[in-house]
C-alpha cells in the first residue's frame, strides 16, 4: 500500500489521525525492550531531544545496543525532501544525513533497527500494533483490515506519527523569548540584544549564515535553519562504541548510513545544519555529542582555527592532529572559509570570552514556552501530559 493511499484513506480526519501518531510516539510496548517509545529519545519536556547527556543513546531487546549518533530534536522540522540547489548545495531531507525524504520515511528506522525500537520487521510492529490500548481507533482510522498487512500496517502508524509531528502545537510552539521580541511584546534584556547582532553580523559570529534569525517572506517566524549541510571538522568523540575502531568514520552525507552519495567525496563529513531553537536546553551539541554546554560549543565555533590545541589531541609524536575524525584525504572538507572559520593560529578568534557570554545569552531567547511575567522559559510549559 502507497503511503499517498493512506494519506487519502485518513485525509477527513488528519487531526486525530495525528492523536492517534501522538499515542504511538509515546509507546514503550512498541519496541523488543517493552521500555522505549520515540519519546524515549525524544523527549517532550527537553524540546523532543534526548534528556541526558550521553554522546549516543541506547536501545534493543536490552536497552545495551549503543547506536552511532547524538538525539536531534524534533521540534520545527518544516523542511523538505532532500535536493542539490541551482549551486550544488545540499539540501533539507531528514535525519542528520538528509537519507529520508519525508517524515514518514523518517519514522521507519526507529522502529526496525537494532539499536533502536529493534523489532526487525514489520511484521513484529504490525503484531504490537493490533495489541496496543489504541487499537480500536487504529481500525476506526485505518479499517478493519488495517492490521491485516504487515507492511501496511507499518506505513499507516508511522503515517499517523508524521500527522503528529507536523500538526501538533506542542512541536510548533513558536513561543520563545525571542518570538515575543519580533512581535514587539517584550524587549531583549541588554546582553540578548549585543548577542543578537553579533549573531547576525558576518564578520563577527555570522551565524546568518546558516541560521537566519528574520522572519520569511511571508511573514513566518525563522526556523533558525537553512536546511544545508556543513562540515565543522567536530573532534573524534571517544565516548561513542562504534569510534573504538580506528577506521570506522561517521561521513554524514556520504555513509555509511546513507549510500547513495557515497562517490561524492567532497561531500564526506557534512552534516545537516540544525535548528537553533532550544538549542540551550540541549545537553550534548553536534551530530557526535561531543560537547556538553552551549558555550563550550560556541567556543569551538569561533575558536577552532586559533586555539586548535583546545581541542584537538596530539599524535605520539606531538604534532596536532587537527580535524581528527576524518581520513587526512578528507580534511580539506572542513569549512576554513566562512567567518568565523577563517582564522589561523596567533590571530584573535572573531569572539572574546565576553561576547561569547552575550552570543549564549541571546541563543537562551530561542527556548520554547517562554513567561514574560516571569522572564523564564521552559520546553514542557504547552506540552499536553501524557494518557
Amino acid at each position: 500500500m502507497s503511503a499517498s493511499a493512506v494519506a487519502a484513506d485518513a485525509a477527513s480526519s488528519a487531526l486525530t489521525v495525528a492523536t492517534l501518531g501522538r499515542e504511538i510516539f509515546l509507546d514503550p510496548s512498541l519496541s523488543a525492550s517493552g521500555r522505549m517509545s520515540c519519546a524515549s529519545c525524544h523527549d517532550p519536556a527537553h524540546a523532543h531531544a534526548q534528556s541526558n547527556a550521553l554522546a549516543v543513546q541506547s536501545g534493543g531487546a536490552g536497552l545495551d545496543v549503543p547506536g552511532f549518533r547524538s538525539v536531534p530534536s524534533l521540534r520545527y522540522l518544516n523542511g523538505g525532501a532532500f535536493f542539490f540547489a541551482k549551486d550544488g548545495t545540499p539540501t533539507a531531507g531528514f535525519n542528520r544525513d538528509g537519507r529520508a525524504a519525508s517524515l514518514i520515511d523518517q519514522a521507519e528506522r526507529p522502529f526496525l533497527a537494532a539499536h533502536e525500537m529493534a523489532n526487525g520487521d514489520a511484521a513484529t510492529v504490525a503484531a504490537k500494533l493490533a495489541a496496543a490500548s489504541y487499537a480500536d481507533e487504529f481500525r476506526k482510522q485505518f479499517g478493519n483490515d488495517a492490521f491485516d498487512d504487515a507492511e501496511g500496517a507499518l506505513l499507516r502508524a508511522r503515517f499517523a506519527i508524521a500527522a503528529f509531528e507536523k500538526s501538533a502545537p506542542e512541536l510548533h510552539p513558536f513561543d520563545s523569548k525571542y518570538d515575543y521580541f519580533l512581535q514587539g511584546r517584550v524587549m531583549l534584556a541588554p546582553a540578548e540584544l549585543r548577542g543578537l547582532t553579533l549573531f547576525n553580523r558576518k564578520d563577527k559570529g555570522n551565524c546568518v549564515a546558516c541560521h537566519p534569525s528574520t522572519r520569511g517572506s511571508d511573514g513566518s517566524p525563522p526556523l533558525f535553519t537553512d536546511y544545508t549541510y556543513d562540515n565543522l571538522g567536530v573532534p573524534r568523540n571517544r565516548e561513542i562504541p562504534a569510534n573504538a575502531d580506528p577506521g570506522y568514520f561517521d561521513f554524514g552525507l556520504c555513509g555509511p548510513d546513507r549510500t547513495d552519495l557515497v562517490a561524492l567525496r567532497d561531500r564526506c563529513g557534512a552534516f545537516k545544519v540544525p535548528t537553533l531553537r532550544n538549542v540551550a536546553t540541549r545537553q550534548v551539541f553536534f551530530h557526535n555529542g561531543l560537547f556538553k554546554t552551549l558555550r563550550d560549543a560556541v567556543r569551538f565555533y569561533v575558536r577552532r582555527d586559533t586555539h586548535p590545541e583546545e581541542f584537538y589531541p596530539r599524535a605520539a609524536d606531538g604534532t596536532l592532529s587537527r580535524f581528527d575524525d576524518l581520513p587526512l584525504e578528507l580534511q580539506r572538507n572542513v569549512n576554513t572559509k566562512e567567518v568565523p572559520y577563517d582564522r589561523r593560529p596567533g590571530q584573535a578568534p572573531r569572539l572574546d570570552a565576553a561576547e561569547i557570554d552575550d552570543l549564549v545569552a541571546f541563543l537562551q531567547t530561542l527556548t520554547d514556552g517562554y513567561d514574560p511575567a516571569t522572564d523564564t522559559a521552559d520546553p514542557a510549559r504547552n506540552v499536553p501530559a501524557a494518557h
